[in-house]
């Protein structure tokens, strides 16, 4: 089964770029990942650009509306994600674990529609 692993954290919880917590991270992350790989779990993953490159779009009346920035109000903001393909929620968050954001932040463990399996 296919779980997408989201990750948020606060900006001001976050390490702050160029320190050498930062740079921890950035390791941490790459072995994450590494591991992902190795363990043949891996599907896809990226980071996301900050929340003040986004643009949210809905449609309200038949009206596009478009707007800058995320429309959720929150403290903790999307940063990145996962997907990972394992055997079941016990295993996806044993590696939702691993990420370094789990230490001050969120990971959100959500599985994936299968539309084949739908029909």
């Amino acid at each position: 089964m296919k779980y997408m692993l989201l990750l948020y954290a606060a900006p001001d919880k976050e390490p702050e770029y160029g320190t050498p917590e930062f740079d921890e991270m950035m390791e941490a992350f790459a072995l994450t990942s590494e591991a992902y790989k190795n363990d043949g779990v891996l599907v896809g993953g990226e980071g996301l650009q900050g929340v003040e490159s986004a643009t949210s779009l809905r449609i309200k009346s038949g009206k596009v509306e478009v707007m800058d920035g995320p429309f959720a109000e929150t403290r903790e903001h999307l940063g990145g994600y996962y997907v990972v393909d394992v055997a079941d929620l016990d295993t996806a968050l044993k590696y939702a674990a691993m990420i370094p954001i789990a230490h001050f932040g969120t990971i959100e463990v959500r599985p994936l529609l299968d539309y084949e399996m739908e029909n």
